[in-house]
This record gives structure tokens, C-alpha cells and sequence, in this order.
């Protein structure tokens, strides 16, 4: 199994910690590196193997986060990176967009999608907030039991977890997947996944 490294930039103390706990529960992340001061992650030895940075725009000694992801990728192109914000502010997705980021997720939004953005970005998807909360009309074409199945795609389940999760056979949930794609004109289930994520459709529609 491949394990996704990550580094966390966060200068909140008790929210970056929260942070490496959650990703280092995971069989497939673990945290390499947790900063608390976007320009240190500049300084990290070129040796130590890194998948994925996540950032806070605004870090320790007033350093962007945004500024450090479009150095980190052009010093390790190979990096992926995710910048996070509690701020509203849209101009932030724009710097983002220009700046060759990855991926752009809220803090309002629940530690699983967090997850699951991470996962995708690896992937190489892209996440970032749609304009309004919820315009994600091919999202809104899905039924209740479709956006489980999305749910738990975000959770990276397998689809023999699916089923078992659902009380259904895996033929079935192979059914849906390809109406589901079908219907929203995706073809492939992750993509559709991100975009319910970076909408809010999940976190709205679909109940743990």
C-alpha cells in the first residue's frame, strides 16, 4: 500500500496538532513534517520524500501560504500542493489558481473531505470552491442513495466496502457507479466525488 506523505503548515497550535492526528490515523498518510511558518517548508531537507504540502494562507511571521506553494513547486515540482482557509476572502482562490496550487479547500468543511481532498490531489485532481455553495447542478441530478455511494468514495472505500456499507451486492453498486457517470456526464467516479466535496453537496445531502 502506498503511504502518502504530507506536510502540515498551520501556525494555530492546537488546530495543526488536531491535523497530524487525524492524517497520521490513516493507514495510507502520515505527516513528515508540521511548521508553523509557510517559509520553513522551503528549508526542508531535499532528501526527505514529500507527496503533498498542505497550507494555511496566513502562517507565523505574516509568511503566505500561497507564496510558499508556488516556491515549493517550482523548487519540487513533484509536490503536490493544498492551501486551506478560514477566511472568506475569494481573492485568495484567484492568488491560488495563478500561483500553480493544486488543490484549495475550506476549514468549515469536515476532517473526512479534508482527507479525501488530499487523496484525489495525490491523484493529480484538482479541488477548488465553486463560486456559490452548492452549484454543482450535475451533482444535484444524483438520489440520496447515489451520494452515499459518493460519501464513501471520499472515504476511500472499496467498492466490496460499498456494498457491505450499503446492504447491497458489488454488481449493484457497479450498476450505479455507470448511471451515476451516465448521468452527470463524469468519467470517473473520483472526479465526481471531488466535485460533490468542493460543492458542499456531501456534507449537505448525506449523514455519516
Amino acid at each position: 500500500m502506498r503511504v502518502i506523505r504530507v506536510v502540515v503548515v498551520e501556525d494555530q497550535t492546537m488546530l495543526r496538532d488536531s491535523l497530524v492526528a487525524a492524517i497520521n490515523r490513516e493507514l495510507d498518510m502520515e505527516v513528515v513534517a508540521s511548521l508553523a511558518d509557510a517559509a520553513d517548508v522551503l528549508d526542508l531537507d531535499a532528501g526527505r520524500e514529500i507527496d503533498v504540502a498542505l497550507l494555511d494562507v496566513c502562517t507565523e511571521n505574516n509568511s503566505s501560504g500561497i507564496i510558499a506553494a508556488r516556491k515549493l513547486r517550482e523548487a519540487r515540482p513533484q509536490v503536490k500542493t493544498v492551501i486551506m482557509t478560514g477566511m472568506s476572502d475569494v481573492t485568495f482562490v484567484r492568488q491560488a489558481r495563478e500561483a500553480g496550487v493544486d488543490s484549495f479547500i475550506y476549514k468549515n468543511v469536515r476532517t473526512d473531505d479534508l482527507l479525501s481532498v488530499i487523496r484525489s490531489t495525490v491523484e493529480g485532481y484538482s479541488t477548488f470552491p465553486s463560486s456559490r455553495k452548492g452549484d454543482a447542478p450535475e451533482v444535484e441530478l444524483l438520489d440520496e442513495l447515489e451520494l452515499k455511494i459518493l460519501y464513501l468514495t471520499c472515504q476511500a472505500k472499496s467498492r466490496r466496502e460499498i456494498a457491505a456499507a450499503l446492504y447491497m451486492s458489488e454488481g449493484t453498486v457497479k450498476r450505479r457507479i455507470s448511471e451515476m457517470l451516465a448521468k452527470t456526464g463524469y468519467d470517473n467516479l473520483l472526479k465526481l466525488a471531488v466535485r460533490a466535496v468542493s460543492s458542499g453537496s456531501i456534507a449537505v445531502n448525506v449523514e455519516r
